[in-house]
């Protein structure tokens, strides 16, 4: 297996297509990145900016740039020498326009017969033999809306198709709709009743049957000619955990591939592996970046952050957001649990509903995978107990059913049990991702992406064993700091966790804060106030935007479904507050001024340890340079590779120490660190082969971390504010190991020693040596 140095993340669109790509690889390669990574390829929802709503599996879309498109990034690729990794989306397709999707127009026009109704997870037994579609508004009947034309069933600009012999001149379209093989409801009736999985809570993403043997085929015969032609060199997987047999299907891909590099997009809570038996070099990184994160936090902030905050121990959190997702958004994943239930269980369907939302709420992680994760029902059940006692008899029922003990599906197991692991992974994502992580405002920079924000910060000597184990385990997995899907660009979030270096400075300026603008909502003011920290300045039109979105998300005092436009318009008026109050206005300019240099200095530290640490490192597009962005779709903004092109010539002219770009707004500085990291990580591999921990004596030795990869070494500041509070390094030394070492940023020589880390640091918060028989 051949298996990239780096990687580079694009996000591609009609406005940015695979021909725009190909002419972006020559950049690249200067750089210094070694493959491509693209976003899904395959013909999407018109107008979609990310792709992963797929429409057509067997072609390339069109508005990327179609297979010309893809030829053409692929030839400029390999030309350059570089690989190309693409997303694909097994789990599901997009099916917001019926027509667009072949599949799912021949499900609505001929049922149960059609030949695709096998592909998608559907329970034609609870629609009574339709499959419910969760279209219609709230504006009375609206039934009445609608209309035949064309031979379709229409309502409003949606077009539903007409199955044979069903309309008879004269009769009205309601008359007509009733003799079909879909149902058009109330979109409410969704979280309740409807009966076909979907992605999360998308309604316009249903969910497919991967694992039956032709709708595998069909759906990756695309794919698999990309690698018959030399097109793709690695596949990128997303959301595996919805699919009912994740290490099946992965097997069934090395062979599509031959054996080729893939990566899964799996959220792997602390502590937890990636199952051993999966076909698969490892995750996209979300494991790497919250490890990466916690070492510039100060350990010493957790009391006095906590106690600031109006929040609730994180886990009571999390158990409760998920479970209000199993009793509302996916209540209608839990009745399709229900239905599953063998006739002799002795449970009553509303008892059985409640126990198998509080084992999903109490569930430690997105998914098991059966047999090897039963453990992990085990401890939910025994959670599910001590929460509700009540429950405990019918928990005794269900748990040997989960566990799939006398199943008959995949693996030997149940449909019950392969069902079960499919819906824990959505209630985790929908009440700790895209809930939790919106009302647990104690320390913001930390609720990301496969992180647990009760996990404060990292100390230098855990960080150096989880490198170790990542060394020994899992050297090819993707590590990463920003991508598509995080809250938070990782700039913005080494800003903000600056703050935990001067708590009782932010927590009285949070407070004045609050009196100048008050919000009714405590925690979602604190999340606001701290997204504005990280991000300062940015244009208003996005603050608005990022509180909106995030009000609702949280659902505490608006929600999605049912906006509050009172406390809406109190939420904006906050906003406007932060530019045109001229006093609130001045205390968050302040606070950013007190910390921008240190989140400088944070921001160049993650991205080196990122860039240089075991696995294989991705650049969110963009990031290169400053990348103060917020959570989608702000982070999926338009960037200005002209500029960074210009950039990178600019820098390219620079040697020496007279010659390195200041720390500023530029972003200069964290362009040149990315292009020699990423350089000597293609160019020298041999030098990335090992790992141990560098280690500093002295005053200020806390505030330093390293490490070796077998002759390029990695030296970077953290707590900096700290640091100079205490009056710099003071006698601090870093012991380098035996022989001399240029470094690659400043030019600056060093001899294999104890050297002062005063003089290690003297340009650059970061260093980044390479043994001179190496250079």
């Amino acid at each position: 297996m051949r298996a990239p140095r780096s990687t580079y993340r694009l996000q591609l669109h009609e406005d940015f297509t695979l021909f725009d790509a190909a002419a972006l690889v020559p950049y690249l390669r200067d750089l210094g990145v070694d493959w491509v990574y693209l976003s899904p390829l395959l013909k999407a929802e018109e107008g979609s900016t990310h792709g992963y709503d797929v429409t057509d599996p067997s072609c390339i879309d069109p508005a990327r740039g179609g297979p010309e498109g893809f030829q053409a990034l692929a030839d400029a690729a390999h030309g350059a020498g570089m690989g190309v990794l693409v997303d694909i989306v097994p789990n599901h397709m997009g099916v917001a326009t019926p027509r667009a999707n072949q599949w799912w127009w021949s499900v609505l026009r001929d049922g149960p017969e059609s030949r695709y109704a096998e592909a998608f997870d559907i329970d034609w037994a609870a629609g009574n033999g339709k499959l419910r579609l969760p279209v219609l508004g709230d504006n009375g009947d609206a039934l009445d809306e609608l209309r035949i034309e064309d031979g379709e069933l229409r309502y409003h600009e949606q077009a539903f198709p007409l199955a044979e012999g069903t309309f008879t001149p004269g009769d009205s379209a309601r008359q007509v709709h009733s003799r079909q093989h879909y149902e058009l409801v109330n979109w409410r009736r969704a979280d309740n009743e409807l009966n076909y999985r979907r992605f999360f809570g998308v309604n316009t993403l249903a969910g497919v049957r991967v694992e039956v043997p032709w709708v595998f085929e069909e759906s990756h015969a695309e794919i698999r000619r990309w690698f018959q032609e030399g097109l793709a060199d690695g596949l990128r997987i997303d959301h595996p955990d919805g699919l009912a047999d994740p290490a099946g299907y992965l097997e069934q891909l090395r062979e599509l591939t031959g054996g080729a590099y893939v990566l899964v997009e799996k959220i792997l809570e602390p502590g937890e592996k990636l199952p051993a038996s999966w076909s698969a070099a490892g995750t996209t990184g979300y494991d790497a970046l919250a490890e990466v994160d916690r070492l510039f936090v100060d350990p010493e902030a957790a009391a006095a952050l906590t106690d600031a905050s109006d929040a609730e121990p994180y886990r009571h959190m999390i158990h409760d957001t998920k479970r209000a997702v199993a009793d509302g958004l996916l209540h209608s994943e839990v009745q399709r649990l229900v239905r599953l239930l063998p006739p002799g269980s002795g449970l009553e369907a509303e008892t059985a509903a409640d126990a198998l939302a509080e084992l999903l709420a109490c569930f430690p992680v997105y998914r098991s995978y059966l047999p090897e994760g039963a453990g992990y029902l085990d401890e939910a059940a025994l959670n599910a107990r001590v929460r509700r006692p009540d429950l405990e008899p019918a928990i005794e029922v269900l748990l040997p059913l989960l566990q799939g003990q006398g199943g008959d599906g995949e693996d030997g197991l149940g449909e019950l049990a392969v069902r079960f692991q499919q819906t824990s992974g959505m209630v985790m994502a929908k009440g700790v991702e895209d809930t939790a992580f919106y009302r647990y405002t104690r320390l913001t920079s930390l609720n990301e992406v496969g992180a647990d924000p009760s996990l404060f910060a990292m100390e230098p000597h855990d960080l150096h064993l989880g490198m170790m184990l990542r060394q020994q385990e899992a050297p090819d997995a993707m590590t990463t700091l920003s991508t598509h899907d995080t809250k938070r660009s990782e700039d913005t979030r080494a800003r903000i966790s600056v703050l935990t270096e001067m708590p009782q400075e932010w927590t009285e300026a949070a407070a004045e804060l609050a009196g100048l603008l008050p919000l009714e909502d405590r925690p979602l003011a604190e999340l606001v106030w701290q997204a504005l920290v990280g991000t300062w300045p940015l244009e208003r039109s996005r603050a608005h935007a990022y509180a909106e979105k995030a009000a609702r998300e949280a659902g505490d005092s608006t929600m999605w479904t049912a906006p509050d436009e009172a406390f809406e318009k109190q939420l904006h008026a906050l906003v406007d507050g932060a530019y045109d109050h001229p006093k609130a206005n001045a205390v968050l300019e302040a606070v950013v001024d007190r910390i921008r240099g240190a989140g400088y200095s944070n921001a160049l530290g993650a991205k080196l340890v990122q860039l240089t640490m075991p696995g294989v490192p991705d650049v969110y597009q963009g990031t290169e340079l400053w990348d103060h962005s917020l959570v989608d779709p702000d982070n999926r903004r338009p960037v200005d590779f002209e500029a960074r092109r210009t950039l990178l010539s600019a820098v390219s002219d620079l040697s020496g120490e007279d010659g390195l770009p200041e720390i500023d707004e530029s972003g200069a500085a964290k362009l040149l660190v990315t292009r020699e990291a990423l350089r000597l990580r293609r160019d020298k591999p041999a030098l990335f082969t090992g790992y141990s921990a560098l280690v500093a004596t002295g005053a200020a030795a806390g505030h330093f971390f390293g490490f070796d990869r077998g002759g390029v070494l990695t030296a970077v500041t953290r707590l900096p504010l700290g640091l100079e509070r205490a009056g710099g390094w003071q006698d601090t030394t870093v012991q380098l190991p035996s022989g001399t070492y240029r470094d690659a940023l400043s030019g600056a020589a060093f001899t294999g020693a104890a050297v002062k880390a005063a003089e290690l640091f003297a340009q650059y918060p970061v260093a980044l040596l390479v043994r001179e028989e190496d250079a």
